[in-house]
């Protein structure tokens, strides 16, 4: 069993840089470590918290009284095609602690299609389904064939089909659940093709010059959405202030239709997305920007972003979790009394509430 450290900060392993110490800390390397270290905490009812690359986490200023794993698994498994019938497809199994992005550039180099759009999210492998990743245009619900998991509940690994992991909008039964099941390893079916899948985002088809539903170059794909995110310090870049974030700290809303319709009237002509099943998805950036949220707004040491109004960020590195939340509490509190639209934090909060 790997060693266990006491005290151990966890603000170096999230990209806010907050969060106080854990009152034990160790790392799992291979999936039976994984396992066991998991189910001997829960035999002692000791709480856990598995650790990924942190880039989707606030972490209290307390720290967290229980056991961090960090997930530190490796290896990449090129297994086998789609099914017997199509070699134009191809399976690739991967451990929860490999590196997302990296994963993603082999995956281009490799001519495998259906992941370039997710270039440069930080994190692991292990957090995609949970959160079901997304952005521009593409999401891993739609690459994920089957999540190898260790059901707590139960105490047995087993592979859950891509049908049974309740995927929706940056969600999914394993968030719905987070005490459940723990992701050891994704496998993802994508499509061999030196081109991207066709091109869904307005912004992304603008800066390759092409129209939506395209098809370009894997390598183009990849570049363009690195570029964007870099314009929106969304890449990590030590040098960057504004790369010390969470990502998008809320999610866009969807609402219903009596809701939409009640914010057609108090906001008409705000931009909307329709989507097929009768909901209307709202840019949450556009709702902070007009409730009089401007990219660079601070609060004590917290800010928004300067370049992208959906990330709080933590530029200096000095500001506390405490001050992260009281400021991500004053844009959702604005946005609701000006919109009447309530924002969803999504990262995941421990030892906190929004």
């Amino acid at each position: 069993m790997a060693d266990r450290l006491a005290g151990v900060p966890l603000a170096p392993y999230t990209t806010l840089r907050t969060g106080g110490p854990a009152r034990a800390f160790t790392q799992a390397r291979t999936q039976g470590e994984l396992v066991a270290i998991v189910a001997e905490a829960d035999r002692e009812r000791e709480p856990v918290l598995v650790l990924g690359g942190g880039s989707n986490l606030v972490v209290s200023d307390d720290g967290f009284d229980g056991l961090v794993v960090r997930v530190a698994t490796r290896g990449v498994e090129v297994t086998a095609r789609k099914s017997a019938a199509d070699d134009g497809w191809v399976r690739v199994t991967v451990q929860a602690g490999e590196d997302w992005d990296a994963l993603v550039a082999r995956c281009v180099a490799e001519g495998w299609s259906g992941v370039e759009c997710l270039s440069g999210i930080p994190g692991l492998v292990g957090s995609t389904p949970i959160q079901n990743v997304g952005a521009y245009g593409q999401d891993v619900s739609q690459t994920v064939a089957a999540v190898r998991v260790y059901d707590r509940r139960t105490g047995e690994v087993g592979d859950l089909a891509a049908a049974a992991c309740g995927f929706a909008y940056r969600h999914s039964a394993f968030k719905h659940d987070p005490g459940r099941h723990m992701v050891l390893a994704v496998t993802y079916a994508l499509e061999r093709s030196p081109l991207s899948g066709p091109v869904a985002y307005k912004e992304l088809a603008a800066r390759l010059g092409v129209e939506i539903g395209a098809r370009v170059p894997l390598a183009d794909a990849r570049e363009a959405v690195l570029e964007l995110r870099r314009g929106k310090g969304m890449v990590l870049d030590p040098d960057d202030p504004d790369a010390r974030s969470a990502g998008s700290f809320f999610t866009n809303p969807v609402l219903g239709p009596e809701e939409a319709a009640a914010l057609a009237l108090r906001a008409p002509g705000h931009p909307r997305w329709d989507m097929p099943d009768g909901t209307v998805k709202i840019p949450a950036a556009w709702l902070i920007e007009n409730a009089g949220f401007p990219r660079g707004y601070e609060r004590g040491r917290a800010r928004i972003s300067t370049k992208h109004t959906l990330a709080l960020t933590n530029p200096t590195g000095e500001a506390g979790a405490a001050e992260l939340l009281a400021l991500a509490r004053e844009v959702r509190d604005g946005v609701h009394e000006k919109f009447g639209v309530w924002l969803v934090n999504e990262p995941v909060l421990v030892g906190l509430s929004l």
